[in-house]
């Protein structure tokens, strides 16, 4: 049946997709105000006392030294749309509750393209999200060169997909909106702080080195260190590949167990 689709069909029906995202976001103003009060106290507060007692040495990509405010941005970029990852994937869990995931699934359409829609639909409230942060920080005098609010878009894309395809990953383990929130808690805090968003990996590698492998490994330090080079406009090759191949990973897991032959649905389906 999908041979029968039409170029215009794909275009409606990823329209569609993306125009309930965007009115799920216009209609709860208070996400947004939450997505943006998180990194702004963070910007504002903490990074006003850690000014003070965290040194920081000329790393790459800066060229100089820098305060604090400046190293954290990237983090709290990047924190923004795990965030909003997460939160994109707690509407499929209810979708899932009320049936209209069911109804979504059934669809001509292939599996992959769904939930890709619905990926790409969350990345650009994502983006919308950090660009506003990014204006407020400019008047915190966080302000990165010119071209790097162009060259960041693309690692912004990237690092959001990723972030949101591991969110969909996630939402197809949870039966229950209940659990979720959870998951959420056990899944984002880690992942945040055991990471380069608040902290250069060589300082965490002299008070504990395992602390900095397990850093090293986390796919949102790489997520952090995308953006953070983009931002100067530079590229980082590891970053770049570890997040690509996570992304791939994620959404595939995600891709096979919203299969109502396999993941969840078997599950349910045989333990009824």
């Amino acid at each position: 049946m999908s041979r029968r689709l039409t170029p215009r069909m794909w275009l409606t029906a990823f329209l569609g997709i993306a125009r309930r995202e965007t009115l799920r976001f216009v209609n709860q103003r208070g996400r947004f105000l939450a997505a943006l009060v998180r990194p702004l106290v963070w910007l504002f507060i903490f990074a006003a006392g850690f000014r003070a007692v965290l040194g920081l040495s000329i790393t790459p990509p800066y060229q100089t030294y820098v305060l604090y405010e400046v190293y954290v941005t990237p983090g709290l970029c990047a924190m923004i749309q795990l965030f909003n990852g997460m939160q994109s994937s707690l509407s499929m869990v209810h979708d899932r509750e009320t049936g209209a995931m069911r109804t979504l699934l059934v669809s001509p359409f292939p599996r992959w393209f769904l939930l890709a829609s619905k990926l790409v639909a969350g990345v650009i409230v994502s983006i919308i999200q950090v660009y506003t942060f990014l204006a407020i920080a400019w008047f915190w005098d966080v302000r990165p060169p010119a071209i790097g609010y162009l060259a960041v878009l693309p690692a912004l894309f990237l690092s959001g997909l990723m972030l949101g395809a591991m969110g969909l990953f996630l939402s197809s383990a949870i039966r229950q909106l209940e659990n979720f929130a959870g998951v959420m808690n056990f899944v984002i805090f880690p992942m945040f702080f055991a990471s380069s968003a608040l902290y250069p990996l060589w300082r965490m590698n002299e008070s504990s080195p395992l602390l900095h492998d397990i850093c090293a490994v986390n796919p949102f330090t790489h997520a952090v260190e995308l953006v953070r080079f983009a931002l100067y406009a530079r590229f980082d090759l590891l970053s770049f590949s570890v997040v690509s191949g996570c992304l791939i990973l994620f959404f595939a897991g995600a891709v096979v167990m919203y299969d109502p032959a396999k993941g969840l649905w078997a599950r349910r389906k045989g333990g009824a």
